[in-house]
């Protein structure tokens, strides 16, 4: 399965885990691009029709819960003989896991575990399901601290509460008594399993062991839950309390559902940080729930919140009551003994049958990434018949000439001798490039779907030639652009650069303005203004917005050029009492240009004669003109 595309959307990536009914795989969701975890079927059990009704119990069962501590199913389908199922993906640990590592939970990972499952199934009731297989296994600790309850597969409807051949198909070890003996499941069933998961967290163990399961069968049937604090002192009185109200044999005397459960362990909780006293420290410590009341109908009373205070555990002081309850157990006991002794007679049988006789079958070896002589060694030592020519198959992620699986898929039963054809990589297929620059973002984003490429990051620049949102060019893993018609391999990703128009005209405005618009389109403005002198711009108006970016993207610094204004220079004092060289020279030192109207020789000018002086400037003294103009001098003799 890994690296096959399920159903033209969904990219297998790895194995996470695999169980009796299905395999756990991590993909990719390539239309919302995101990674999911995908339940597929064995395919052994593909065909039995009762493994995939059930399979598709678990979906509908799930979808039908929308709450923050239960998984939720985004998709169930069937592609080709492949049944499978589409959750959210949690990277952590199951409950089973943390156990196997720290053995004893503290009293408030115990409280924090308690509430999210019984808030998760209180929902699940709510809705009318009942989980039947609760178990740390299926308790799922995400890395972000969420905590949920994942696979519904035996799931059903609460209303449906008679025996069915399946009743046993839970682990044994969470399994009620009416579960054992009569096959019955309804809500309280749920909540012994959730009393025995709270009894394994404080004490470290299960409450019941044996070598065969049927030997735990029949303590779930006839024998007590102890008290989590006689495996460890550390445990309150009252979580020993709550656990023998969960696990009491008779299903009247436990919580009705899980939000009545729920409500009692916030209570004690509440109660344990404050120091108040409790209805359970207010009693001895070996205590059941008494009977809850019936109607005629035979339907359980509902308790209001009131009643439910009342009716928490108490003691059971009447010996004749317990001695009546005794002998019933002692009676049952031996015919459910014998119907346990059957039951595990039978499945012995079946499981020596096609474990290891006449029925065995061969599991088919996962090869994926292997050599084609490695898994053809591999699939040869497993009993299976390689067939000569492999089928190959285009594929963007399995290196060329690598195995990408086996048909049968891997983890298949078959019969020794079956023939197995092994699914070669060919790498990925090379696609042509569709059309993408001057598209709208969007309509680039379905074009690359589309051609069956995968959009890749999108960046943003201004451009004053490409319209705001439209792509200006497209890129390629390596960076270099992808013109149309470019071949390009699958499944690889396109990135995009989309234009955000042009940068704003800023010339002429204040600069209050003008920061104010590069600000608004996302640009910023350098604190320093440089000034200079126009002629043509207003004093305090821009002449320009300049930057050293390249590409100009948001977030670039732009620097103002500002205005100030015409350059006007004054005519000096006394330059007509100069001689003519050298008005002429004082009037080209601040940036005129002069012009000598004059009938008196160029070689007389510097001599300081009478007649050598000048007789008048155009403009005249104290007047000013802008640098650069030019000034007439007349000196006549």
């Amino acid at each position: 399965m890994i690296g096959r595309l399920v159903d033209g959307r969904y990219q297998v990536r790895s194995r996470i885990a695999r169980g009796g009914m299905a395999t756990v795989y991590l993909a990719t969701d390539l239309r919302l691009e995101r990674r999911v975890a995908i339940k597929v079927m064995h395919g052994h059990l593909a065909d039995d029709s009762q493994y995939k009704a059930r399979f598709i119990q678990e979906a509908r069962s799930a979808a039908r819960l929308a709450h923050p501590n239960v998984v939720n199913v985004y998709d169930q389908g069937q592609d080709a003989d492949t049944a499978y199922l589409v959750m959210e993906y949690l990277p952590g640990i199951t409950l089973r896991d943390l156990l196997q590592e720290h053995r004893v939970l503290t009293t408030e990972q115990a409280f924090d575990i308690m509430e999210a499952v019984l808030s998760g199934l209180a929902a699940a009731h709510k809705n009318g399901i009942v989980h039947r297989d609760l178990k740390p296994e299926n308790v799922l600790l995400a890395d972000d601290g969420r905590i949920k309850i994942g696979d519904f597969g035996l799931a059903r409807a609460a209303s449906k509460n008679t025996a069915t051949g399946n009743a046993l198909l839970g682990t044994i070890a969470y399994l009620s008594p009416e579960l054992v003996t009569r096959g019955i499941a309804d809500t309280r069933s749920d909540i012994y399993a959730v009393g025995i998961m709270l009894y394994e967290m404080l004490a470290g163990e299960q409450p019941f062991k044996g070598e065969q399961p049927f030997q735990i069968a029949h303590q779930h049937a006839n024998d007590t839950v102890g008290t989590p604090s006689s495996k460890n002192p550390a445990v309150p009185t009252e979580l020993d309390e709550l656990v023998l109200w969960a696990t009491a044999r008779d299903p009247d005397q436990r919580p009705r559902d899980a939000k009545t459960m729920l409500e009692q362990l916030l209570d004690t909780q509440t109660a344990l940080q404050s120091g108040a006293p409790t209805a359970a420290t207010a009693v001895q410590r070996t205590m059941v729930m008494p009977p809850a009341p019936r109607v005629d109908t035979g339907a359980t009373q509902v308790l209001t919140p009131q009643r439910r205070q009342r009716t928490g555990p108490v003691v059971a002081d009447s010996t004749a009551e317990l001695t009546r309850r005794a002998g019933r157990r002692r009676s049952k006991g031996f015919w459910l003994l014998a119907l346990v002794v059957l039951l595990a007679a039978a499945a012995g049988g079946t499981g020596w049958w096609f474990g290891s006789g006449p029925g065995a079958l061969v599991a088919v070896p996962d090869v994926a990434n292997s050599s084609v002589e490695d898994a053809r060694a591999e699939l040869t030592a497993a009993d299976l018949v390689v067939a000569a020519d492999p089928a190959l198959r285009f594929d963007p992620v399995v290196e060329t000439g690598l195995v990408i699986g086996t048909e049968p898929g891997s983890g298949e039963r078959l019969a020794p001798g079956e023939t197995v054809t092994l699914v070669v990589s060919q790498g990925p297929e090379q696609l042509p490039v569709p059309l993408l620059a001057t598209l709208s973002q969007d309509a680039a984003t379905t074009a690359i779907t589309d051609a069956r490429f995968t959009l890749g990051g999108v960046s943003r620049q201004f451009d004053a030639e490409v319209p705001r949102d439209v792509v200006i060019r497209a890129l390629g893993q390596d960076g270099a652009e992808l013109a149309e018609g470019a071949t390009y391999s699958d499944r690889r990703p396109i990135s995009l650069v989309v234009s955000l128009g042009a940068v704003p005209d800023v010339a002429g405005a204040t600069v209050d303005a003008a920061t104010a618009a590069l600000t608004e389109a996302g640009l910023q403005v350098a604190p320093e203004v440089s000034t200079t002198f126009d002629d043509n711009v207003p004093e305090g108006s821009v002449i320009q917005a300049t930057t050293d970016a390249d590409p100009i993207v948001e977030g670039s610094v732009f620097r103002l050029l500002v205005s100030d204004g015409v350059d006007l220079v004054a005519i000096p004092e006394g330059v007509e009492d100069l001689t003519i060289g050298a008005a002429r020279e004082a009037l080209i030192a601040v940036g005129f240009v002069v012009e000598v109207d004059t009938d008196i020789p160029v070689a007389f000018w510097n001599l300081d004669l009478p007649a050598t002086r000048v007789d008048s400037v155009t403009p005249g003294e104290g007047e000013s003109a802008k640098r650069g103009s030019t000034v007439t001098i007349e000196a006549f003799s």
